[in-house]
């Protein structure tokens, strides 16, 4: 049974990330989305550490968001590069995407 708070579906978009990294370092890279929410994402293709808690800025097209880091992929294992961010409460969601539309389309498959 899946834990999660939120219904999330798969999503293939490219964002840029920028804020500091786990060695207090500033920093800008692309990564891709690999599942939203309406509070957060997953991110894969991180190149540079970051730590849980870390505020950071994501921007897809013209649209950002500050996001805090809620959980980081462990070195190692298949998760190594992912992240997972949750919007602030104060922040707009940033994601072009209806999920209620795609959550119906999915569960009529």
């Amino acid at each position: 049974m899946d834990r999660r708070r939120n219904r999330r579906v798969a999503a293939f978009l490219t964002v840029r990330i920028w804020g500091v990294d786990a060695k207090s370092q500033p920093f800008t890279q692309h990564a891709q989305v690999r599942n939203i929410s309406d509070r957060g994402a997953v991110l894969q293709g991180m190149i540079r550490p970051v730590k849980a808690g870390a505020i950071l800025h994501v921007q897809h097209d013209k649209d950002h968001a500050q996001v805090q880091v809620v959980w980081v992929g462990k070195q190692g294992t298949r998760k190594q590069g992912q992240i997972g961010i949750e919007s602030l409460s104060s922040e707009s969601f940033i994601w072009d995407v209806n999920l209620l539309h795609c959550a119906q389309i999915v569960g009529k498959g």
